[in-house]
């Protein structure tokens, strides 16, 4: 079992800056890949970045060049670098980890831009 925990969430304003922490714990060894979603109220959970334990990253388009995502192996933890954020980047956030077919998912935390 994996247990994933989501921190840094919180309210900014547009063109400010937060950095989302995901600790893990359990089960974790070995090849994993570690991504954050996000979920904005009534849309679909959409994936925002991933990065494999080996460092190979991937970005949805609508955060290039703004958000950066990161991993210290030696702590299982993921962060999430987010730098001028628009409202339209409000949404819950949610850390997930994929080992060897199972994914597992944090609890949430919440990201809100102000205009």
């Amino acid at each position: 079992q994996v247990q994933l925990v989501e921190s840094g969430g919180g309210l900014v304003q547009a063109g400010g800056s937060l950095r989302l922490s995901c600790v893990a714990s359990g089960s974790t060894s070995g090849f994993n890949v570690m991504d954050w979603y996000r979920q904005a109220p009534g849309k679909q959970r959409e994936l925002v970045a991933s990065i494999a334990s080996g460092g190979s990253t991937h970005y949805v388009d609508s955060v290039k060049g703004r958000f950066t995502i990161s991993r210290d192996n030696s702590k299982n933890t993921v962060y999430l670098q987010m730098n001028s954020l628009k409202p339209e980047d409000t949404a819950d956030y949610y850390c997930r980890l994929v080992r060897y077919g199972y994914a597992y998912w944090g609890q949430g935390t919440q990201v809100t831009v102000s205009s």
